[in-house]
């Protein structure tokens, strides 16, 4: 296990390793790998642990009853997921998290984290606060896609999610998270109409891609 690397994320910030290493006993941590596209969590289950990603990637998919799926987030290495399930025992998922590419994941319980104990724990406070700011930076996330999604071109969606994660890396050049299914997925559009778009885009002098690197070019 990799208590460095877990003690940089935001679930542990403020942590040493060692401490990190004394709190994952206390919170009966359990660690699984899942392959691509393998069903982490389903709709309608109900859940104990939060799961934080040590590798890999995790989506969180809705999906109809007539099978037309979104992607509402991504959720990459050190952040978590199914938290807020966690949180509230017996509340059944609305949405599946799903293994986007080979992944492993850290699962927490979280009474556990919220209930503290003589062994480990001044550290519990801080990982309590920890967890309220991971929270509230989900819902901020799902604020953006809302945000990603209220143009009605594809166009305009494609340029109000390329330009948050330019902004976000700082630069005009940048990876995202997701193939071209997925980007469709999450942007709520046809990948074949997203596609054609793009397209478009690069023939306009717009932006430059290569698979999911991204580089904005000039202004639209």
């Amino acid at each position: 296990m990799d208590f460095l690397f877990l003690s940089q994320t935001a679930l542990f910030r403020g942590c040493s390793p060692r401490e990190t290493a004394d709190m994952l006993q206390c919170l009966r941590a359990e660690r699984r790998v899942y392959e691509k596209d393998r069903v982490i969590c389903h709709a309608g289950d109900t859940v104990e642990a939060l799961g934080l990603v040590l590798s890999g990637g995790v989506n969180i998919e809705s999906v109809d009853v007539w099978g037309s799926r979104s992607i509402l987030g991504h959720v990459g290495p050190g952040q978590v997921f199914a938290e807020t399930y966690a949180c509230l025992p017996g509340e059944p998922l609305m949405v599946d998290a799903v293994a986007a590419q080979r992944t492993e994941v850290l699962f927490l319980n979280t009474a556990r984290l919220l209930r503290t104990c003589p062994s480990a724990c001044a550290h519990h406070a801080a990982l309590i606060r920890n967890l309220l700011a991971v929270t509230s930076q989900k819902n901020l996330a799902l604020s953006r896609r809302i945000f990603h999604t209220s143009p009605k071109t594809i166009r305009g969606r494609l340029l109000s999610y390329l330009s948050a994660q330019a902004l976000r890396e700082n630069s005009r050049s940048f990876a995202i998270p997701f193939d071209r299914q997925q980007l469709a997925d999450y942007l709520g559009v046809d990948r074949s109409a997203l596609s054609a778009e793009l397209g478009r885009m690069r023939t306009e002098g717009l932006i430059r891609f290569r698979k999911n690197e991204f580089e904005l070019l000039r202004e639209p």
